[in-house]
């Protein structure tokens, strides 16, 4: 049965990209489900962070994300690869863009043997695709191993909201979606593409975010989609 069948609430994904995400993190009562590490983001602080992972106390998503879609510092492939592997002893899942899975082969079977899941992600900040095309990158994400296919396009039209509502109500894949815009709709998208199925949804730890669209966990809250 196709994942986005199962009409749940999302888990509810912590997004940490900074020293000061991390110390408020430290600070929070109300947790969410996940946190994910921008190690790309971090990659100055790496040894702080190493070191304030215990208080975190959820299971971690870990990723150093491509500067072409939307990482920071300009890291290159090894860079990208060596931080995850530097971290990868404490991740439950790591997120490796499907423009990078094949280079990065090695490292995504790597956390198979590990039992560590797969999220293939792509981001896409000028338009969002045709349904069909999405459908045809989650089924090469499929063939890199994902258990999770994430999407992150643009949204600033009903148009286009409407073709990521449509990717995930009328495709039938063998993996889990994470579907969200990004953009003057974001975050209504983010809101309908989670009661349509969507598996994972990402919040700023603060009340400022960097990627328009992206709600604070408040926020989420707020409108009863988290814990």
């Amino acid at each position: 049965m196709a994942a986005h069948s199962t009409k749940r609430l999302p888990r509810i994904v912590g997004v940490i990209t900074s020293s000061a995400d991390l110390n408020r993190v430290t600070r929070l009562r109300n947790l969410p489900d996940l946190f994910e590490l921008r190690l790309d983001c971090l990659a100055g602080t790496a040894d702080q962070v190493e070191k304030l992972l215990p208080s975190l106390r959820r299971p971690l998503v870990i990723t150093a994300r491509d500067p072409h879609e939307g990482g920071a510092n300009d890291l290159g492939l090894r860079q990208r690869r060596d931080l995850v592997r530097r971290f990868l002893v404490h991740a439950d899942y790591i997120d490796v863009e499907l423009r990078s899975a094949r280079a990065l082969r090695a490292l995504l079977a790597n956390a198979k043997t590990k039992k560590i899941r797969r999220i293939i992600s792509f981001h896409d900040f000028k338009s969002t695709p045709s349904p069909r095309i999405l459908a045809a990158k989650a089924c090469q994400a499929r063939a890199h191993g994902a258990d999770i296919f994430k999407v992150a396009t643009r949204t600033d039209t009903p148009l286009e909201v409407g073709r990521l509502l449509e990717f995930m109500t009328s495709s039938r894949f063998n993996l889990s979606l994470a579907v969200m815009g990004i953009g003057r709709l974001g975050a209504i998208s983010r809101v309908l593409l989670a009661r349509a199925g969507s598996v994972l949804l990402y919040a700023s730890i603060g009340s400022a975010t960097e990627v328009e669209g992206q709600m604070s966990l408040a926020e989420v809250r707020g409108l009863g989609l988290g814990p």
